[in-house]
């Protein structure tokens, strides 16, 4: 299960041989051979492709049976540099009880090695970019869906990762805090170097991602004009080349 890339200058993430299943002769990925490059990628597919068990693949939760997956410089996606360097937003936003919004940021920020003084600034700072200020001393489990999501990605970029893996980060949001995540995107583009991201959301590809990964029948890796590429010009034609290629 090999996936052609294009070269590039950095490597964020390798899966070498991957085998993978949740259940004895149920299997994800069977030998599945991935490159990531670092800059803004998105993770494309139906639900049930494997995106979720990808992103927990490399953020360490899930370990392969077979095969080896490493991160940027060959570390390790379980071992010491993945716990500082990584931000991860998880498909579901656990609220840790007795913590407010902006102490479960600052919390998330000593845990990647923050010292605490450091870590609250940098909370107090997300509450304001992600507009959670009015809802910041209220217990995190008080949240909506939309607010919840919204600490996740606070608690996932507070300590500026160099490598942020975003499970469906628009999950729940109205159109105005999608719009404002796809700023937030080309913002920190030269802060966090490596951006991995699932979504359904294929709306302006080309503006916000600088490369593509879809999971269908078999893995396709490529640059948004390259996914465009696949099918005749017209409307929705990401969704249609997305539909070519499950």
């Amino acid at each position: 299960m090999a996936v052609n890339n294009a070269p590039h200058p950095v490597v964020c993430a390798r899966l070498e041989g991957v085998l993978f299943g949740y259940r004895r002769g149920v299997r994800v990925f069977d030998g599945l051979d991935l490159e990531i490059p670092g800059g803004r990628t998105v993770l494309l597919g139906p639900n049930g492709a494997g995106k979720t068990t990808l992103l927990g693949l490399l953020t360490g939760p899930l370990v392969p049976r077979r095969g080896r997956v490493c991160l940027t410089g060959g570390q390790s996606a379980r071992g010491r540099w993945a716990r500082s360097h990584v931000g991860h937003l998880p498909q579901s936003v656990t609220p840790v009880r007795g913590l407010t919004v902006v102490e479960q940021i600052a919390f998330a920020g000593w845990l990647k090695g923050m010292r605490r003084a450091q870590a609250a600034a940098a909370a107090s700072e997300w509450v304001m970019r992600l507009d959670l200020d009015d809802v910041a001393r209220r217990p995190a489990s008080a949240l909506s869906g939309g607010q919840r999501r919204r600490m996740g990605l606070a608690s996932a970029l507070v300590h500026a990762p160099d490598i942020a893996i975003l499970d469906e980060p628009t999950a729940g949001l109205d159109p105005a805090q999608r719009w404002k995540f796809r700023e937030l995107l080309s913002e920190l583009a030269s802060s966090i170097p490596s951006w991995i991201v699932s979504t359904h959301d294929v709306e302006d590809l080309s503006e916000n991602y600088d490369h593509c990964v879809v999971l269908g029948r078999d893995p396709w890796s490529g640059t948004p004009a390259e996914l465009a590429g696949l099918v005749a010009a017209g409307p929705r034609r990401y969704e249609r080349a997305c539909a070519e290629l499950m």
